[in-house]
């Protein structure tokens, strides 16, 4: 007759180094009530685990299910993204150093719409404002000026800059995945990527608009060659690898194309939302030969 301990449960070597090897394996959880086992009294959970194994082989395999594009989540993950990681982007924005890609040392696979977003949104009220204060100061010696709120250039500014930070971008992407696919080049830059990129490029605008203000003429036209130095060199710094792969004269035609286009956005807000300060002539109290004569006459005694 066997005896009671040879009844009861014991640990094995091989079970214990099974564990060892492999710690993330499913274990059975077996109670029992009273000290005898019984085959009715066994009870096994499987639910928690089994629900853990599918949530894991998911998240591993990239196989977890996403919102569709009608969903709040879809976009969310578009503005996934952190005060740190915003003014980092910013700090390269108005710092490029020659060697350092904007998309490779600051996005890093995790572009954004929320610094873009903000970026132009605030260029657009920065430049109609400072627009109107300029407008105010040029003509402040001019007794004939009145002054008017141009909210008119509100609308303009947000059509003008919105535009080109989205018409632009997609225009430079959907010429690099062309020339990709026909001369079998480096991979290119997402559409997001090459937006994030435009994007950040603009904050430079933001701080060099308020100093346009300032209605001297010189002044503005040399804040505008700082700015557009600064901000086309990230652009040129970001797709110069992409396209250097390319002939030399589509590289180069791509490049002055980008440089063009973001100089004449410049120059275009300095042209039309901004005026210098001009020398005027009050006519008062015009005093032409012919009235000369007729008052003396009238003053001449008899």
């Amino acid at each position: 007759m066997a005896s009671p301990d040879d009844l009861k449960f014991q640990e094995f070597e091989e079970a214990t180094d099974l564990l060892a090897a492999d710690p993330g394996a499913s274990t059975l959880s077996i109670s029992s009530s009273s000290p005898a086992v019984s085959s009715g009294d066994v009870k096994v959970d499987l639910s928690d685990d089994e629900d853990n194994q599918q949530e894991s082989s998911e998240l591993l395999g990239g196989e977890k299910q996403t919102s569709g594009f009608w969903t709040f989540e879809y976009y969310q993950s578009f503005f996934n993204v952190d005060t740190v990681q915003v003014l980092d982007r910013i700090k390269g924005s108005v710092m490029p150093l020659p060697g350092r890609n904007f998309v490779r040392h600051h996005i890093r696979n995790n572009p954004d719409l929320y610094g873009p977003f903000w970026i132009c949104a605030t260029l657009v009220f920065s430049v109609a404002i400072s627009g109107n204060l300029s407008t105010f100061l040029s003509k402040k010696g001019d007794l004939q000026y009145h002054y008017r709120p141009q909210f008119h250039k509100v609308t303009i500014a947000a059509v003008a800059v919105f535009l080109y930070a989205w018409l632009v971008p997609l225009g430079v992407w959907g010429f690099m995945t062309w020339r990709q696919n026909a001369e079998r080049q480096t991979s290119a830059y997402s559409f997001l990527e090459t937006v994030c990129v435009y994007g950040y490029s603009l904050f430079i605008y933001i701080p060099t608009s308020i100093l346009w203000s300032i209605p001297f003429g010189w002044l503005q036209w040399l804040l505008i060659l700082v700015a557009m130095v600064i901000s086309g060199s990230v652009l040129v710094i970001t797709f110069w690898p992409v396209v250097r792969d390319d002939t030399k004269t589509t590289a180069f035609a791509t490049m002055a194309t980008i440089v063009v286009l973001h100089a004449l956005l410049a120059i275009g807000c300095k042209m039309y939302f901004f005026q210098t300060a001009e020398l005027t002539v009050s006519p008062s109290s015009p005093t032409t030969p012919a009235m000369l004569n007729h008052t003396a006459l009238i003053t001449k005694p008899q």
